[in-house]
């Protein structure tokens, strides 16, 4: 019970972030924000950009790395919701690509694309926090959650190291390019463990 729980509250978290994320992109290129002029050919391109990388970001996911995996398994159970926000993601990006279609063409008709794109996705957000985690709680059994919360603490892990290894940190020792020398006054550094 209580790693079914862990693993809803970090997957609600994850939403929490999608939503922000979404909305704010949504709030600062919703067509009816814009007073004045429209904008430019580069801004409805630097839109997309932005619309792109919050729409990976929903589709990378855990929940759709682990759980979603695991309600396929379940067959019939899941199938039809399942089957509706399939249609709603293949919605969201068939209205991401009609915008950068037209942020091509410098056609104003992207903001709308982009909006578009931003409440089909929400609205998948929405329903998956209101219908598809309770029936995720129901359907999958305690031992596999336990195997999704261990899947998901490996991931986190890895792209903690893959994260570090970028910035030169490597399991919490400083890189080279920090500091090289030693003082006989500091202690030394112990490494952290995750």
């Amino acid at each position: 019970m209580l790693t079914s729980t862990y693993t809803l509250v970090a997957l609600s978290v994850e939403q929490a972030r999608a939503r922000v994320d979404l909305q704010a992109l949504l709030d600062r290129w919703r067509p009816a924000a814009w007073w004045g002029e429209p904008p430019a050919a580069h801004q409805y391109e630097a839109a997309c950009a932005a619309l792109r990388q919050v729409s990976d970001a929903c589709q990378w996911r855990k929940l759709d790395k682990f759980v979603l995996p695991a309600l396929r398994r379940r067959g019939a159970d899941a199938g039809a919701l399942l089957a509706e926000l399939d249609a709603l993601s293949r919605r969201a990006h068939a209205a991401r690509m009609a915008a950068q279609a037209a942020a091509a063409d410098g056609d104003p008709g992207c903001l709308g694309a982009l909006e578009e794109c931003c409440e089909l996705l929400l609205e998948r957000l929405e329903r998956e926090e209101r219908e598809l985690l309770p029936l995720a709680r129901t359907l999958i059994c305690g031992d596999h959650w336990f195997t999704i919360a261990n899947q998901m603490l490996a991931h986190d892990t890895v792209q903690n190291e893959h994260r570090d290894a970028g910035r030169g940190v490597v399991r919490g020792i400083a890189g080279p390019e920090v500091s090289v020398r030693k003082s006989a006054v500091s202690p030394p550094v112990a490494p952290i463990v995750n």
